[in-house]
C-alpha cells in the first residue's frame, strides 16, 4: 500500500483552511532532498506557513509540498518531501497532527538529484557566514555544484 502520511498532511491541510485558521507545518530540514531557506533553520527544524494568501504554486500532489514564498522581501521555492513533515496545525489553536520521521536507509539515497534545484545567488558574505556556523542536527547528503 502507499503511504498514509500525505493523505493526512492533506486532509488536515484542506479541514483547517476550511474553518478560516492559518495551516503551518513543521518540517525536519535534516530529510534528503528538503530545500528551505537554510538562515531560518532552528535545531534542524523550520516552521512554515503554507496558508493560501501567504504562497503561490503550492502543490500538495504526490510525494512531495512544494510552494513559492518571500522570506526577508526574496521569493524562494521550497520543496518539502511530505516524509520531511513532522507536524500540521492551526496557528490559532494549534489543532492538527504531529507524525513520525522515518528516514530512508542511506543505501536507498542514491540520487540526489531527484529534488529540483533552486535558483538561489549566495552573495560571498553569506558563504563566510554559513561556513563560520557549526552544523547541528543529524548529518546529511547535499549536491554541492
Amino acid at each position: 500500500m502507499t503511504p498514509s502520511k500525505p493523505y493526512l498532511i492533506r486532509g488536515f491541510y484542506d479541514w483547517i483552511v476550511d474553518n478560516e485558521c492559518t495551516p503551518y507545518i513543521a518540517v525536519d530540514t535534516d530529510y534528503p532532498n528538503v530545500m528551505v531557506p537554510h538562515q531560518f533553520i532552528n535545531d534542524g527544524q523550520i516552521v512554515l506557513n503554507i496558508a493560501p494568501q501567504s504562497v503561490g504554486g503550492l502543490s500538495l500532489t504526490g510525494d512531495v509540498l512544494e510552494f513559492n514564498a518571500r522570506f526577508g522581501g526574496k521569493l524562494e521555492h521550497l520543496y518539502v518531501p511530505f516524509e520531511a513533515i513532522i507536524a500540521i496545525y492551526a496557528r490559532e489553536n494549534g489543532e492538527g497532527s504531529s507524525f513520525a520521521v522515518n528516514y530512508p536507509p542511506m543505501e536507498d539515497i542514491t540520487e540526489l538529484s531527484e529534488a529540483p534545484q533552486a535558483d538561489v545567488e549566495a552573495s560571498s558574505e553569506d558563504v563566510k557566514e554559513d561556513s563560520k556556523k557549526p552544523k547541528k542536527g543529524r548529518p546529511s547528503l547535499s549536491i554541492v555544484k
